[in-house]
């Protein structure tokens, strides 16, 4: 037992509620059980017992054991004052306080606490793997969806950071969250970094020459400050020196990864494949909310490298002769984890619910996202039918499974309370 399996007991009441009794066999009476705390202070908030004679108001505290009180120095916090009930998993210590105490560990459930204990075991792809059917699919349909909105709302957070960072920039902002998209889970960050380092008037003053903004992503990068050979590479690397001196342009300090990773995906042609996006398309916010369906904005995402790429995946680096364009799976991420998300925020932000809806239709519409995670759910029959569901189970699987989050989490929960 631990105390944080105790509060979920309390709080949805799983424990045996009939003929209460304190450890002074009292009889006791619950009529509200209180408002669950998540700041300091006593665990659960205005709550109202009768024990004995004796109506009491006030807050609840809970422990593994009675000498936990004792221990965490309850008696000398003001904090604790007006505690009414002490609830404990086992009675062990008498602590003369004025307040009754209730022993639980008689009075709930073996199976809640065997089906507890088997979420907790390790390795599984989700904790819940085994049982996961035990919980109704109407169960498994409603946390998905509070899933994904739980994820685009988390990423509004992070937007509205980045728009407090820059004055409320909307324009700048959806270029940040494009460069920190393309750079993956790996390069996000640095790539995030880069965009930063140019002033978005220097974007706009260069958009129309895709040799300029080659320059300015791989100068900033760093990529440009080794002995250069190749022609293209040596004349992309003087301008971007002429450009940095005439910006006063300071290179962020950044470490860009290309370990086990596939050549598409290298740090180099991601960023000249955001030079020929931004090259071919000005991506505005008020662009963003006048598509009308995810398949306006691919069109409008689609783009072709400079000849250059179509031999290179890194500066410098001959490859294989192959026509570089936006491949299905990039315009995919790209909608999904950028142009969504910026749709799905304006609205959030400002209050105008039509752009939120908008953006949640994308997500219906899209087709489901192949990866270790929507694999992992397959694997367990459950249906991902579409980028909304796909969505939905990165968030729970990063945010609820990894992080054990079992009794915070829809479907832990309507496992643990089954009484079959």
């Amino acid at each position: 037992m631990n105390e944080k399996l105790l509060h979920y007991i309390w709080q949805y009441q799983l424990y045996d509620q009939s003929s209460l009794y304190t450890t002074d066999q009292d009889d006791l009476i619950i009529y509200a059980r209180g408002e669950y705390n998540t700041n300091q202070g006593p665990d659960f908030l205005n709550a109202r017992i009768k024990s004995g004679n004796t109506l009491w108001v006030g807050n609840i505290e809970l422990h593994v054991k009675s000498s936990d009180w004792i221990k965490h120095k309850h008696s000398d916090d003001v904090k604790y004052q007006n505690v009414i009930l002490h609830v404990v998993w086992i009675h062990d210590q008498e602590i003369n306080e004025d307040f009754p105490t209730i022993e639980l560990q008689h009075r709930v459930p073996k199976l809640l606490l065997k089906r507890y204990e088997s979420l907790l075991q390790q390795p599984k792809f989700i904790p819940c793997e085994n049982m996961i059917h035990s919980a109704s699919s109407m169960a498994i349909e409603k946390w998905i969806d509070h899933m994904l909105i739980e994820r685009l709302e988390l990423k509004s957070v992070f937007i509205q950071s980045l728009l407090k960072e820059n004055h409320y920039h909307w324009d700048e902002v959806a270029w940040w969250l494009l460069f920190k998209n393309f750079g993956m889970k790996v390069n996000g960050e640095a790539f995030l970094q880069i965009a930063k380092s140019i002033p978005y008037i220097i974007f706009l003053r260069h958009r129309k020459s895709l040799f300029q903004l080659e320059a300015l992503l791989l100068g900033q990068s760093g990529l440009l400050n080794s002995v250069l050979n190749d022609d293209y590479a040596v004349r992309i690397q003087k301008e971007y020196l002429f450009l940095k001196k005439k910006y006063s342009l300071i290179q962020p300090k950044v470490s860009l990864d290309v370990l086990r990773m596939r050549p598409a995906n290298f740090p180099d042609i991601r960023l000249a494949h955001l030079a020929a996006l931004l090259n071919k398309t000005h991506i505005s916010v008020s662009l963003i909310l006048q598509m009308n369906t995810h398949g306006d904005i691919k069109n409008l995402l689609e783009c072709e490298l400079s000849s250059y790429w179509h031999d290179h995946y890194q500066l410098d680096i001959p490859g294989k002769r192959k026509s570089k364009k936006s491949g299905v799976g990039l315009l995919q991420h790209t909608i999904i984890n950028t142009i969504v998300p910026v749709m799905y925020s304006y609205g959030y932000i400002n209050k105008e619910v039509s752009h939120q809806k908008k953006a949640i239709e994308w997500l219906e519409n899209m087709k489901p996202e192949k990866n270790k995670i929507s694999s992992g759910f397959e694997k367990l029959n459950i249906a991902l039918l579409s980028a909304f569901d796909t969505q939905a189970m990165i968030h729970l699987k990063n945010e609820y499974c990894n992080k054990m989050r079992c009794l915070e989490c829809g479907w832990g929960n309507a496992i643990l309370s089954k009484t079959q």
